[in-house]
């Protein structure tokens, strides 16, 4: 949200002009064309039952469009109800180069195949902690050279879409933490400078 309040729709927070969008119809992600959720919690409630879900762009050619809105949220602010959709797809409409290539060209950097235990510091910026598994891996010359250890990071996912500075193939992937409810997303390789590892962590 914005320091003293409101939201940021409308404002660019990207450094690349990507789409972030849910669409019950995605190719291969399909899902449920209605909402349907046993409990109600942030940013779904169970009076929204079978209420229809489309194609929404959360994020369009880099700037904020769309947040989930409950049915009894947007009739307090009078906006349109956006239901929450179960999948995500994150692109770069020119399209980017494949992990292996943005490695190649990579002098010195850290590879990072995996974040989890992810929870929330502070809710207006979206500052997250978690850890790092399944391989965290050294470059070196464009070559992966070693694997090293895990880490601890602590950053916004909203702060990465502005200092990202290239963005790799769309491809299906399956989300770690939340892989026993939400399985159907289609994520690029992102290159970010200087992400902020807070201390080494014993996980593996």
């Amino acid at each position: 949200s914005k320091r003293g309040g409101g939201t940021r729709i409308g404002e660019k927070i990207a450094s690349f002009p990507v789409n972030l969008r849910s669409d019950p119809q995605e190719p291969g992600l399909q899902t449920a064309p209605f909402l349907a959720t046993e409990v109600s919690g942030q940013g779904t409630s169970v009076f929204d039952n079978g209420m229809p879900t489309g194609r929404i762009d959360w994020i369009r050619d880099g700037e904020l469009r769309n947040l989930v809105t409950p049915r009894w949220w947007a009739a307090k602010s009078d906006v349109t109800p956006t239901a929450y959709v179960e999948n995500l797809v994150l692109e770069d409409p020119a399209g980017g180069r494949s992990t292996e290539e943005m490695i190649a060209s990579t002098e010195r950097g850290l590879l990072l195949t995996t974040l989890w235990y992810i929870r929330e510091v502070d809710p207006q910026t979206l500052l997250l902690t978690g850890l790092t598994r399944d391989g965290v891996f050294l470059i070196e010359g464009g070559e992966v050279t070693a694997a090293v250890n895990n880490y601890r990071f602590n950053e916004s996912p909203v702060d990465l879409l502005g200092r990202m500075t290239e963005v790799g193939q769309s491809k299906r992937t399956l989300p770690r933490e939340w892989n026993d409810f939400f399985t159907r997303a289609a994520m690029p390789t992102l290159r970010i400078p200087d992400f902020n590892m807070s201390s080494v962590s014993p996980a593996s």
